[in-house]
């Protein structure tokens, strides 16, 4: 049993998944007030603002740099796994949701044009990347989170 206590009291794994579920949450009521539509599906999806990959890691390092030190082989291992999961976000993950969009695209007018019922009718998902300010903003969700949850330890 105290293995189970141990685990939910390690901030170094508390801390980012509470990141990650601000950032969804705020993500999903960010939808709501863009698109005026809820959408469940937002509060476990990718893409969309803030980036819940760039909270969670962001609160990961920054909780190694608060409790060891920006000196340490801890704060210098999570920051680097940030910086990676952060620039991937922006790069390759969006131009995937871009590119997801393009064929998606593309199987509706194929789709318009034949009568055949040969073109899949499977949606690839396009909300998979982040642009920058998304991205900016998740680290700020992540920073925060992190600082407030060191001001309580």
């Amino acid at each position: 049993m105290n293995q189970l206590s141990d685990l939910f009291s390690n901030p170094f794994l508390t801390t980012p998944l509470f990141a990650w579920l601000c950032a969804q949450v705020l993500k999903t009521f960010t939808h709501l007030w863009i698109y005026r539509t809820f959408d469940i599906r937002r509060l476990f999806g990718d893409g969309g603002m803030p980036s819940g990959h760039s909270a969670t890691v962001t609160s990961l390092a920054a909780m190694a740099g608060l409790v060891y030190g920006l000196a340490s082989f801890e704060f210098a291992v999570s920051a680097i796994l940030a910086i990676i999961v952060c620039h991937d976000a922006m790069g390759v993950r969006l131009e995937t949701g871009k590119q997801a969009a393009v064929i998606n695209d593309l199987v509706e007018i194929i789709d318009m044009l034949t009568a055949d019922d040969s073109v899949p009718e499977v949606k690839l998902k396009e909300f998979v990347g982040h642009t920058p300010i998304q991205v900016f903003a998740g680290i700020l969700v992540g920073l925060a989170v992190a600082g407030l949850r060191y001001l309580f330890m």
